[in-house]
């Protein structure tokens, strides 16, 4: 596959919907952080040194094994225009430290887009797997394969007392980041995350925004990960994330009920409302349109609003990002194109989903 398929796409196989819990877990997303002994780490290597990590990690990973050599493509960031990376960004296939590496970085993507090899980011090796719906374990397992299939050829940066060594400390020892991706609505409505985040950090996670460390949580849309990586085994970490994960998903669920029970007719006008403003305005913010399709979401998950796909709704959350408006336009949009522009997308993917749903539908 070439890099244009990634970007004109704008599905990946974790917007599908499917998944354990997938009406609050959007995703579940496993990274593992990787160096190789003999190499100084990214912060300080030379180009001639990044140039030759990135040939063993691509060599070792497209050589092993047929299927992966037909299944993985590989992209140096350097060859993807400005506009090109910040749509990775935007579909979670790379991170934002990458996007801005571009002499030194490349990726190794799957062809549905769930596993991500990142070179030379932070770290020289980032292995990402991107699940939907809540599964952590089987995310880290297909992780877990492709680090033992580099870790077989390549001699990786480890101490016995410390772990896996990686730039930042806040990553040494088992090198895991373990997140879901959850969307909160109910908890965020009823002023309850405040004390949920407090509780959380004092138990080793940490919630974060949609795009990870210092992003907002757009469309109330939360990132919860481990922030232990030290001290702790792999099984630990993940069943550590299970747990709370699901104790989030209990409290997510109870609001919406209260929400249900005490005021019905309030929250189901809203949530048309918001319906509406995706049908029919002509211009759109960023935060408008996140606010919006949270609204339909959980409108969707209650059983308020019929005839839409949620998995419409995950591709929605991407394209209505800046990045991919411009990329789908095909030129540089300023503020007020880009809000015309993801007004009349979201009108139009919304139209036809619609249309979608009910074609075959006996007459009433």
């Amino acid at each position: 596959m070439s890099i244009e398929n990634f970007l004109d796409n704008s599905r990946s196989s974790w917007m599908e919907g499917e998944g354990e819990h997938s009406d609050i877990v959007m995703s579940t997303r496993i990274r593992l952080a990787r160096n190789l002994n003999g190499f100084r780490f990214p912060l300080a290597f030379t180009e001639d040194e990044a140039h030759k990590i990135d040939q063993s990690v691509s060599s070792t990973l497209l050589d092993a094994d047929e299927e992966l050599q037909k299944n993985f493509t590989s992209v140096h960031i350097k060859d993807v225009s400005e506009l090109g990376r910040q749509v990775l960004v935007e579909k979670h296939l790379i991170s934002p430290k990458l996007a801005n590496s571009p002499n030194t970085g490349s990726v190794l993507l799957s062809e549905d887009e769930s596993v991500s090899v990142m070179v030379n980011e932070e770290d020289h090796i980032r292995i990402q797997c991107l699940f939907p719906g809540l599964q952590i374990q089987q995310a880290y397992e297909r992780a877990d394969t492709i680090d033992r299939l580099l870790e077989k050829e390549l001699p990786y940066a480890f101490d016995e007392q410390f772990g896996y060594l990686t730039s930042c400390p806040t990553n040494t020892g088992t090198g895991l980041r373990a997140s879901v991706m959850m969307h909160l609505p109910a908890l965020t409505k009823t002023k309850q995350m405040n004390r949920i985040v407090t509780i959380i950090s004092r138990l080793g996670m940490v919630v974060r925004g949609i795009y990870g460390e210092g992003s907002e949580a757009l469309g109330n849309v939360y990132q919860v990960s481990n922030q232990t990586t030290l001290g702790k085994t792999e099984e630990d970490i993940l069943a550590d994330l299970q747990s709370i994960a699901e104790q989030i998903i209990q409290k997510e669920r109870e609001a919406r009920d209260a929400l249900l029970q005490h005021s019905p007719n309030t929250l189901e006008d809203r949530l048309y409302r918001s319906l509406g403003t995706l049908s029919y305005a002509r211009l759109m913010t960023t935060e408008e349109a996140a606010r919006c399709l949270s609204d339909v979401r959980l409108g969707i998950d209650i059983g308020l609003i019929k005839d839409i796909d949620m998995s419409i709704l995950n591709e929605c959350m991407i394209f209505m990002q800046p990045g991919f408006l411009q990329k789908y336009a095909g030129t540089t949009l300023n503020a007020t194109e880009r809000d015309m522009f993801r007004a009349k997308l979201l009108r139009e993917r919304l139209q036809k989903g619609e249309k979608d749903n009910t074609k075959g539908e006996e007459p009433a």
